[in-house]
């Protein structure tokens, strides 16, 4: 097939696109520099730079790209800001929906986040509702996600993937990335809050067997969700640094996800749990 992949070389596209032209697919993806044209040539991909808030150039290039499926990996986290998280996925899935709508595209796989859900105590599954009535400051990322949601499932054919938090090469959850100097550093305290974890390898196969999957939501994390009390250590250990303080307490929404629907679909992670996948990050 062709494939066109919005956002193809932040940390699970730059995973993505091999995995992807090992399967035969032809894949053009966009990037924002030259560097990133570059990268994907190495890669055995056709790279196009575009910002994806230039909608007539994103209408262009997929036009161009005459693509059978389009897959969104957008974000803008490299900066760390939620604002502009939130921004790439209202205007920038707006455009990229309506440049693969005009192209006469039927099928998208898009990057969603599995920590939307609404408050609870037990790990959501998709049935569970998102925290749309969230306030300030997490309304800003809940309100993204659901305008993503909203605008993908405008296609005929719209596969969402609930991604736990990211962890590996060039993820924020790596040695010298943004929570490995935090943990270097002292400035992390653990507390009783549910997280669900996948490797970006994981994440990035399961883009590609999500190809061929049904319409709709599908949580993709590990089989483990854990307390900050049980995963901190483990990736301090990991990171070169001390185990972090502990605190009490967890924010509602702190509950973590199941992925029994992901494993029903046959994706398998290499990294079932973050306990070995932690293991390999030196």
């Amino acid at each position: 097939m062709r494939i066109f992949v919005a956002g193809a070389t932040g940390a699970i596209g730059r995973r993505l696109v091999p995995l992807l032209r090992e399967a035969g697919h032809q894949v053009t993806g966009t990037t924002r520099t030259e560097r990133g044209v570059a990268l994907l040539r190495e890669l055995g991909a056709t790279g196009v730079p575009v910002d994806v808030f230039d909608r007539d150039a994103l209408v262009t290039a997929v036009a161009v790209a005459e693509p059978d499926v389009v897959v969104h990996q957008l974000t803008a986290l490299s900066g760390g800001s939620p604002v502009d998280n939130a921004l790439v996925r209202r205007e920038g899935t707006r455009n990229l929906v309506d440049a693969a709508g005009a192209a006469g595209v039927r099928r998208i796989v898009a990057q969603s986040i599995s920590w939307a859900y609404e408050p609870g105590d037990a790990p959501a599954d998709e049935g569970t509702p998102l925290d749309l009535s969230a306030g300030e400051p997490r309304s800003v990322s809940v309100g993204g996600v659901h305008a993503l949601e909203t605008a993908v499932a405008e296609l005929d054919e719209h596969v969402v993937l609930r991604f736990g938090t990211f962890y590996g090469p060039g993820t924020w959850y790596s040695r010298d990335d943004l929570f490995g100097r935090k943990f270097r550093a002292g400035e992390f305290a653990a507390n009783e809050g549910v997280t669900s974890f996948v490797h970006v390898d994981d994440a990035a196969a399961a883009t590609v067997a999500a190809l061929g999957w049904p319409s709709g939501p599908v949580n993709v994390v590990d089989d483990e969700p854990a307390t900050a009390h049980e995963w901190a250590p483990v990736f301090a250990e990991a990171v070169g640094a001390q185990a972090p303080w502990r605190t009490t307490g967890r924010a509602p929404w702190e509950r973590g996800a199941r992925n029994a629907l992901a494993r029903g679909r046959g994706w398998e992670p290499r990294f079932p749990s973050w306990r070995k996948g932690f293991t390999e990050l030196g």
